[in-house]
């Protein structure tokens, strides 16, 4: 193992968090005070951080107050002025993130053409701003939500079902805010930045359907509660669409995006000699498969240096999913790395890192990992066998062991994961 490698891929990570933190992002972008009222709302794993960033830049003489959402432990660091920070629970979601929904909802009611909604918006908000639609119980979109997860469904196709069982996404809360102006603040962390996407929504046109969400369903073999099934067939499911009144005086920006961090780890490998190729910030598919692909990237670049010659640092982001068959721990990027240390086979020369950049991998206390050539063998010497935990889908039981958890705390941004391969 050389700790200078995983130095240098550690140093990547921490710039790749670094170029979406909300206090770098969020001021250059700040919309002018309104004549009237301004009203902040948002949610997601980045939305303590927005907040703060708002308040610290919003003119004292103009009028302002709002609610935002985020996960358990990645609220705010200091008590904020005007926006109250509440926390709920991610990625399933439960009865504060219900309540803060309805709150925001009721916010945003009753304003007019003078005033502005400010929208913080970033990655986890389509769990913690959870209404559902009328008829259905918080248990029952707990219950879908559950469902989705395990399916291995992609980012884009489990935002559809939500939003066609919202009460709030989907663009349902900016016909709620129309006649005021409304801007959204986006920070992406999905493949594509979709607005449409981020956070399901809710102040953006869904051009996706109610029989798109029933089809998902139906491929994923979800068996749904009956007032969910029942509400899917009702005309009320559908979202408001791309050309809809409400939209007319809606914004987005797109303030940090998956890019842009891989643009910034690049550099870091720049800086220290060694040659970057951005594979993707749009990367989907199991995690042991792409893991499998990238092992072969890998090999090629110290074999015959093709696609780069050593050194070289093959670098990518995006959203892989798991289906979880086994009982294990760990997220996307422990399973990703698990398969790529039984792909390599302790191939020499080559590490590796990956994790979210939230902080969070999965439901775990751990950001990602680290994997060395003596990963294995490591491994093996103590009684672990790495290609049985990768079938249980138990990343974390093979790597906490080792030591080789990458843990920050929550960031308090989020533009999804990143994947850094190092080859000498």
């Amino acid at each position: 193992m050389s700790e200078g490698d995983l130095d240098l891929l550690r140093r990547m990570f921490a710039a790749a968090v670094d170029a979406a933190a909300p206090s770098r992002c969020v001021p250059p972008h700040l919309p002018p005070p309104p004549k009237g009222r301004t009203v902040v709302i948002g949610a997601g794993k980045a939305a303590a951080e927005m907040a703060e960033a708002v308040e610290a830049h919003w003119p004292d003489e103009a009028p302002m107050s709002g609610l935002v959402v985020t996960r358990y432990g990645h609220g705010s660091k200091k008590p904020l002025g005007r926006i109250e920070v509440v926390e709920a629970s991610h990625p399933v979601p439960d009865a504060a993130g219900q309540a803060a929904a309805a709150r925001i909802l009721a916010m945003v009611r009753g304003l007019t053409a003078d005033d502005l909604v400010l929208v913080l918006m970033s990655g986890g908000a389509s769990s913690l701003l959870a209404l559902p639609a009328p008829g259905i119980s918080l248990a029952d979109k707990q219950a879908v939500n559950r469902a989705l997860l395990k399916s291995g469904a992609n980012i884009q196709a489990m935002n559809c079902v939500r939003k066609h069982l919202s009460a709030i996404k989907g663009g349902r809360l900016a016909a709620a805010a129309a006649p005021a102006a409304i801007v959204t603040l986006m920070i992406s962390d999905v493949p594509g930045d979709d607005p449409s996407v981020i956070g399901s929504g809710p102040t953006v046109p869904d051009a996706t359907t109610a029989e798109d969400a029933r089809a998902i369903l139906r491929r994923a073999g979800i068996a749904v509660p009956e007032p969910v099934a029942a509400w899917l067939a009702r005309p009320e499911a559908e979202t408001p669409k791309p050309g809809d009144p409400a939209f007319a005086r809606a914004r987005e920006i797109m303030i940090a995006t998956p890019f842009a961090s891989l643009e910034a780890a690049a550099a870091v490998a720049r800086a220290a000699g060694v040659t970057p190729l951005i594979l993707g910030d749009a990367i989907e598919g199991e995690a042991r498969e792409v893991a499998a692909v990238m092992a072969g990237m890998a090999r090629s670049c110290a074999a015959h240096g093709a696609p780069l010659a050593p050194p070289c640092v093959l670098v990518s982001g995006g959203e892989t999913t798991v289906t979880v068959r086994g009982g294990g721990r760990g997220g996307r990027n422990l399973e990703f790395l698990a398969g790529l240390a039984v792909a390599l086979g302790g191939a020499p020369g080559i590490h590796a890192i990956a994790g979210d950049t939230d902080g969070i991998d999965g439901t775990e206390d751990n950001a990602g990992a680290v994997l060395a050539p003596d990963t294995l063998a490591r491994a093996r010497a103590i009684g672990l066998d790495p290609a049985a935990r990768l079938a249980d889908n138990d990343g974390y039981g093979l790597f906490a062991p080792l030591g080789d958890l990458v843990v920050t705390g929550p960031t308090r941004t989020n533009v999804n994961d990143f994947r850094s391969i190092l080859i000498r």
